[in-house]
């Protein structure tokens, strides 16, 4: 059973990582115009992490996120057994994803990206878009909103990918699978780190906000 749990990340997050990518390098393959790009490459994503998280939730949680996994085990939701095997699951699974939609396109199986994304608004952008989704997670533990999890998670990183400067990565094993890609939806290795230093503070944000509210929610 605990196989099936690390089976359906590893698998969930390639499929997660293949559609961000895949989809960024049909964008470009369509059209010029890199709003539209943008706005392909967030619709295929919200779509397809709507329906991983549809398909997984029963089996592992449909975490697809090493902060998500972190958040879950500090909150004694998962076992210390389990949370190194999520981890490797979760950033072997968005390796995969990412020579699989490479290779779709007839690109090199694994080739580093040159997109360099740095700077103190794109580090903000990811502090955002991830504190607000460890938040919603939070919340939707909280009041018992698993059914609408799909919707709500989705929905977040869909709207994030257009209103914050960074496009939402919101997710390390995402951003480093990302690296191993120069098209469209790629960042550079060397970027990567601040990338993950701003969602991990993106991350307590959203989780200490999420508890401020369960311990007030009596005041309402």
């Amino acid at each position: 059973m605990i196989f099936h749990k690390y089976l359906a990340e590893f698998v969930g997050t390639a499929g997660l990582v293949a559609a961000v990518v895949g989809s960024g390098t049909m964008a470009t393959n369509m059209s010029s115009d890199k709003g539209v790009d943008l706005l392909i490459n967030s619709l295929s994503t919200v779509l397809a992490l709507a329906l991983l998280i549809l398909v997984f939730a029963p089996i592992s949680g449909s975490h697809f996120n090493p902060l998500v996994t972190l958040s879950e085990f500090m909150q004694r939701r998962l076992r210390a057994s389990e949370l190194v095997g999520y981890l490797v699951a979760q950033f072997s699974g968005g390796l995969l994803g990412t020579v699989i939609a490479n290779l779709m396109f007839k690109n090199p199986a694994i080739f580093r990206s040159h997109h360099i994304r740095t700077g103190i608004n794109l580090w903000l952008g990811e502090v955002i878009a991830t504190a607000g989704l460890l938040f919603l997670i939070q919340i939707i533990r909280q009041r018992n909103l698993d059914s609408t999890a799909p919707i709500i998670i989705s929905g977040w990183i869909g709207s994030a990918y257009l209103f914050t400067s960074s496009t939402s990565f919101a997710n390390p094993a995402v951003t480093l699978a990302r690296a191993f890609t120069n098209t469209f939806s790629g960042i550079a290795l060397g970027s990567v780190a601040g990338f993950v230093t701003a969602q991990i503070i993106g991350a307590l944000i959203g989780a200490l906000a999420g508890n401020y509210f369960k311990l007030q929610k009596g005041v309402y």
